[in-house]
Parts: C-alpha cells; structure tokens; sequence
C-alpha cells in the first residue's frame, strides 16, 4: 500500500527535520522572474517552515498564502508570521475550493515536485487556480547532478519529468541553481 503523503511528511516535520533554506540567489531569481506582486494572491504549495510564502509576502509584497498536507508544518509556519494565512491541505487530493481566493497570480512549489505521485492531475490543478497571465515557480532538483554514492541521488526529477513540468505551458524559462533548477512557467 502506498503512504499517503500526509503520512509520509507528518512525523519529518512533528519530529523537528528541516530543509534546505532559501538563500540570496534563490530571492533574486524570485524577483527577476515574478515581480512586484502589488498585494495579488501567491500560493506556495508545500509550504513546509513557511519562509518562502513569507518571502513572497514581506519582500514581493504578494498577499501569500501556504499550504502543507503535514500539520506541523503548517503549524510551524503560521507560529511565525499572522500576515500569512497558512493552513492543511494536500494540493493533490484536497477540494480546491478550501483556497482562499479562487486564483492566484503565482503558484510556488519549491522542493515538492519530485515527490507528487500523479504530476499529470497535479499540473493541472495548478492550471485551475493559476490567474490568467500568471506565473508556476517551480524549484527542483534534477536528475544527475548528485555523486553516484551520494545516498540521496535519487531525489532529482528526471528528463521526462522535466518534459511533462514544462509541457503545455506557452513560456518556459529555466535557471540554474546549483543542483536544483529554477522553471518559471506561464500559460
């Protein structure tokens, strides 16, 4: 039987495991590529600590809000900031309509992407509450760019997910960085 993802993320998350942080390089791609977000919606789904909704809100001025199926997650992002509305909800599975805005203008999904089951329907999800004109952020590590003994080498997409990411969507621009690739996506 497979784990549910919020099976699989609650106990990482209840029992204090951390992830790789957002750094300069990251917060500068973020600005080329989305802009100034003049107090539109952002949604940042698998939120985890918050920072990176946190980030879209303080520094983009988006009105952000973050989303985990783990709820110590959520819990731990929405201890640290009450300009952020945080809550549960598995992207994948959950009723859309628990959002709180029936679109948003960006759509995040940093370190995520290569643990969604169904990246098909995921995508499309995002195509349902993405605005007209808006931006999929998606940062994920790829395929390769670890060391053959490195244990944690299979954490990166491969090719065909990287084809099925940026399939149907009329702008694809990619940045490097470091292991991880930055894809800003627009319909």
């Amino acid at each position: 039987m497979i784990q549910s993802p919020r099976a699989y993320w609650e106990p990482l998350w209840a029992s204090g495991r951390r992830y790789r942080q957002i750094n300069d390089q990251e917060t500068q791609l973020l600005a080329k590529h989305l802009g100034p977000g003049r107090a539109r919606p952002a949604l940042d789904v698998g939120c985890g600590d918050g920072a990176f909704a946190r980030h879209l809100h303080h520094h983009l001025d988006y009105r952000a809000t973050g989303i985990d199926c783990a709820p110590s997650a959520a819990a731990i992002a929405a201890s640290t900031d009450d300009n952020v509305h945080f809550q549960v909800m598995d992207f994948a599975t959950d009723d859309l309509n628990q959002l709180p805005d029936p679109a948003y203008a960006v759509v995040t999904c940093r370190l995520v992407y290569r643990f969604i089951t169904d990246k098909g329907a995921f995508l499309d999800r995002v195509r349902q509450v993405l605005a007209p004109g808006g931006t999929f952020w998606v940062v994920t590590e790829l395929a390769g760019r670890r060391t053959d003994d490195d244990p944690l080498k299979s954490l990166g997409i491969t090719a065909h997910d990287v084809e099925l990411l940026t399939w149907r969507w009329s702008t694809v621009k990619t940045v490097d960085l470091d292991r991880l690739a930055c894809f800003a996506l627009r319909p």
